[in-house]
């Protein structure tokens, strides 16, 4: 798909790998929505690249539909959705003060696959009335897995969780919408220099880096929008979870 002109979506595009995607996508030519739950952010974002910015719960059926409806209204129907939105705190299933709480696991599940989901089916529902483009597509879906979903950690049991229901969403999810003309992928980025990775003393920086086979160093989020804007251009990705990770392969902790 071409996408100078396109309207796209992108959930968690206020910061880190978000941020550099709907920058890449704006410098593409991209009419870009930021979604986010920080609306300070969103709107600092969306002001540098002539965008909009809409403050939204992804993982809430009646906050998601209204953020859907308001990009559209700005830029017509999205043609492209990138999800990224999620978080990724680290606690053991059982560990010195007991169980994990429950409804900390229950937040990660809803924020990093329901919130998946959720913006999945809306903007989804809306591509499928939208006219089909030379080649006969539609529309463009790609959605933010981890090497976690993988070789989970210990202390990653409910973000391997969630984003290992991210993977295995993508080939059904591909699939359904095949006959619409909707593709379906995700990226399954390694150890990337996000905002709250940069938070970390350099020497804890570089020790993260050099487990990295080559090159070793943290990813780059602008790689992941690199990457990411691929799947926008080549028609014949489809239903795959694409590994971005140096060959990082994850050790128990």
């Amino acid at each position: 798909m071409e996408i100078k002109g396109q309207a796209a979506i992108v959930t968690g595009g206020a910061s880190g790998l978000g941020a550099a995607t709907a920058r890449a996508l704006a410098a593409a030519g991209a009419k870009v929505a930021i979604i986010d739950v920080n609306e300070k952010a969103a709107n600092d974002i969306a002001a540098e690249l002539k965008g909009i910015a809409v403050a939204c719960d992804v993982a809430d059926a009646a906050s998601g539909e209204a953020a859907v409806n308001k990009a559209a209204a700005a830029h017509g129907t999205a043609r492209i959705l990138i999800n990224c939105a999620g978080v990724g705190p680290a606690k053991r299933i059982v560990g010195r003060e007991g169980p994990m709480p429950l409804a900390e696991y229950e937040r990660v599940i809803r924020i990093n696959l329901i919130g998946t989901f959720n913006m999945m089916r809306l903007v989804a529902a809306a591509m499928q009335t939208a006219e089909p483009l030379p080649g006969g597509e539609r529309g463009v879906i790609v959605s933010t897995a981890s090497v976690a979903a993988f070789e989970g950690q210990i202390g990653q049991a409910a973000y391997s969780s969630s984003k290992g229901g991210v993977a295995a969403l993508t080939l059904p999810a591909a699939r359904e919408f095949a006959q619409f003309g909707i593709r379906v992928l995700a990226i399954a980025p390694g150890i990337f220099g996000t905002p709250m990775l940069r938070a970390l003393p350099q020497e804890a920086q570089d020790s993260l880096g050099a487990a990295v086979p080559f090159p070793k160093r943290l990813g780059e989020p602008r790689e992941f929008a690199a990457l990411a804007l691929h799947c926008i251009h080549n028609a014949y990705l489809n239903g795959e979870v694409i590994r971005l990770d140096g060959a990082l392969r994850m050790a128990p902790r």
